[in-house]
Formats: C-alpha cells, structure tokens, sequence
C-alpha cells in the first residue's frame, strides 16, 4: 500500500512519480481527479506496473472512459458504485466498452441490487 503524501493526490506529476518509483499496480481515484490526471499525462508515459484503475464517488462519463483506454490502452478501467452515506461499493462495471451512460454493473459478492 502506497499513501501519497498530503495533498498529493491533487498532484498528477507527483503521482506519476510515485507510480513508477513504488511500482503502484493499482489506483483509485474519483473520475474528475482522473480527469486531471489524464490531462497531465506525460507524453509516452506507460505506467509498465500499472494494471487497474478504479473510479467511484462520481458518476464516470463514458467520454472518460474512451479517453482513457486512448491513453492507457493496457491498463483496466473498472467503475464502483455505493451509498455514500455507508462509505462502500456494492456494485463493480468493468469498462470495457464506453457507452456514453457508463452502468454502474452487477452487485459485488454477497451483495444484491
């Protein structure tokens, strides 16, 4: 497990760093801070130990979503969706595809919708 540092996760460059220095393979991030992050993006940047990312707290637009696999081809995009009032995802979508509604998916283990 990685922590950024305080405020660091408004920090795109920063995170790009600790990324590759700490081989980050997973992130979590709510889709308008992948929004600045994607934007930030160096160019030719491949994140080689990135495999996943994961979006909730927002609703991720399926534009978001098409930018993304156009930048990170390699790396799984998988949207969670929860009340936020209990602080959990109860449903996952893997975003393979992009229509412009992006599902929130199919209840999580143990877990009906």
């Amino acid at each position: 497990l990685v922590m950024a540092r305080p405020g660091g996760h408004r920090d795109p460059q920063y995170l790009q760093q600790v990324i590759d220095t700490e081989g980050v393979s997973t992130l979590h991030f709510v889709p308008s801070m992948l929004d600045v992050f994607l934007s930030a993006l160096a160019s030719g940047w491949s994140a080689p130990s990135l495999k996943r990312v994961v979006c909730s707290g927002e609703a991720l637009p399926g534009s978001l979503v098409r930018r993304f696999h156009q930048q990170l081809p390699d790396v799984e995009l998988h949207n969670l969706y929860g009340p936020t009032e209990a602080a959990v995802d109860v449903s996952a979508w893997h975003c393979v595809s992009a229509p412009d509604n992006t599902p929130i998916g199919k209840p999580i283990a143990n877990t009906t919708l």
